[in-house]
Order: C-alpha cells, then sequence, then structure tokens
C-alpha cells in the first residue's frame, strides 16, 4: 500500500514515496522541485513512479499551487488529500484561536516532532522551530497541547527587507560573528542571531509554564545555517513534514 507524501513550501515541492502509510513505511523514492519547475514533474521525476495508493499532502503556497500539483497526478488514479488544522489530532490539542487558520505546514510539523519525541523517550514540554522562507517557533506542553506560537522573516527576506528599506545596502552575504566589523557580517549576524533569540525566548517562555525543561527540535531548509548559533540543546531533523504526513496518514488510511 504505496503512500506519496508531499510537502508544498513558500519555494519547493518536496516528495517522498513509501511503501505503506505509517511511520514504519520504508522510503522507496524522493525529490524535490522549485515552484516554477513542478508543471514538469508527471512528465519527469513522477512518470517512472509505482502508482501511490494513498497521498496526503500539506500546502502553504496557495490553491493554484495546489491545483498544479494536482495536475501533474492525474497519471494516477488516486484521490488527493490535503491537511487542513483540527481541533485535535494525532494525539495533538491545537491551541489556536480559529483552529483550522494554523498553517498546515506548522501543524503537521508539530505532529511528527511529537511523535518522533514519543517514539525516542518519554512526554515533555516540545519546541518546534522550523527555519525556511519564514520560521515558525512552536510551543507544546508535556501533555501535547499546542499553546501558539511566533513567526518571523526568514534570512532572506530580512536582507530584502533591508535592501529595499536602506539607501545604499546592498552587500553579499557574510558570516556570523560575535562582533562583526563590516555590513555584510553584521547583516548575516544579525539575521541568524535574530532566529537564535526567538528560539531561546520560546524556551524560556515554556520552561517558566511548564516548570520543565523543554525539548528543541529544530527543521527546515536553513536549519543547517542556525545550528553553530544556538545557544540552546536542540535536535536538527531533515524531514519533519514528512514525519508529520506518515503519523497522520497512518490514522487516516490503516
Amino acid at each position: 500500500m504505496t503512500f506519496l507524501a508531499i510537502d508544498v513550501g513558500n519555494t519547493r515541492l518536496k516528495w517522498a514515496l513509501y511503501d505503506r502509510p505509517n511511520p514504519s513505511g520504508q522510503l522507496m523514492a524522493q525529490g524535490a522541485e522549485f515552484l516554477e519547475n513542478i508543471d514538469r514533474l508527471s512528465d519527469g521525476a513522477w512518470a517512472e513512479l509505482p502508482k501511490p495508493d494513498h497521498m496526503l499532502g500539506c500546502v502553504v503556497a496557495g490553491d493554484a499551487i495546489k491545483r498544479r500539483v494536482q495536475e501533474q497526478m492525474d497519471i494516477w488514479d488516486v484521490t488527493p488529500q490535503w491537511v487542513v488544522p483540527s481541533a485535535q489530532e494525532a494525539g495533538l490539542t491545537n491551541g489556536y484561536d480559529h483552529p483550522s487558520r494554523l498553517g498546515a505546514d506548522r501543524w503537521v510539523a508539530m505532529v511528527g516532532a511529537r511523535q518522533r519525541m514519543l517514539a525516542h523517550g518519554s512526554a515533555r514540554p516540545l519546541v518546534v522551530v522550523m527555519v525556511g522562507t519564514a520560521v515558525t517557533v512552536e510551543a507544546i506542553d508535556a501533555e501535547g497541547r499546542f499553546l501558539g506560537g511566533l513567526i518571523l522573516p526568514g534570512h532572506g527576506i530580512m536582507l530584502r527587507a533591508l535592501e529595499s528599506g536602506t539607501a545604499g545596502l546592498h552587500v553579499p552575504t557574510g558570516e556570523v560573528t560575535p562582533f562583526p566589523t563590516n555590513t555584510s557580517d553584521a547583516l548575516t549576524s544579525g539575521g541568524t542571531y535574530a532566529i537564535a533569540g526567538a528560539c531561546e525566548r520560546m524556551v524560556q517562555h515554556l520552561r517558566e509554564h511548564t516548570g520543565q525543561e523543554p525539548l528543541c527540535i529544530m527543521t527546515g531548509g536553513a536549519g543547517w545555517k542556525m545550528a553553530p548559533s544556538m545557544s540552546v540543546q536542540f535536535e536538527l531533523v531533515d524531514n519533519l513534514i514528512f514525519d508529520g504526513l506518515l503519523a497522520l496518514a497512518a490514522q487516516r488510511f490503516n
């Protein structure tokens, strides 16, 4: 019973095919395309794949992109299913004011992070960080209640905002240093420490709220950039969205 997981972000579409829809599923194939290239999937990377029995995905790029992805899936007789955050699912309780308005990628990543934590140890408070085009920092208590989260710009958006709003500020990416002495390093260090500071503040908030030391899990395409600059202990996970989609698929398709 093959299962296709799809993660459509703001910049790229990532996909993975598993031999069954649950966290013990074995990876059969995977790939990624920039959004401007997704119309070639059916003639390219997906053309030789076995037909998936089930598909589940999350999309933050909008309905037009979702329709284009579904058109590429016409090569198979499979019904696309997309995650819409709910009040409760997979052991998580959604504390958002309007649960369905929470970003699907945020919800799926939290499901994946909690499932990963429970598979490797006991329940404890959890901070989930996604570092991509945007950065999100989520807080979950030990009982699985999503308490709330932060959204801030990713590295690229920060730099573009400064370039567009500051005369003459067009410099290459620099290095992260404690005491920057040139503009390139100052920009790169400022953005990196802003993201690190948001993570540290959320860990502090959750520690004070629960009286327990939180576990921090980080994911996202730019997560590796943050690793050397984090002062809180954390685990860097490559495909947290796929972990979450597998956990949700286990409930929906088995």
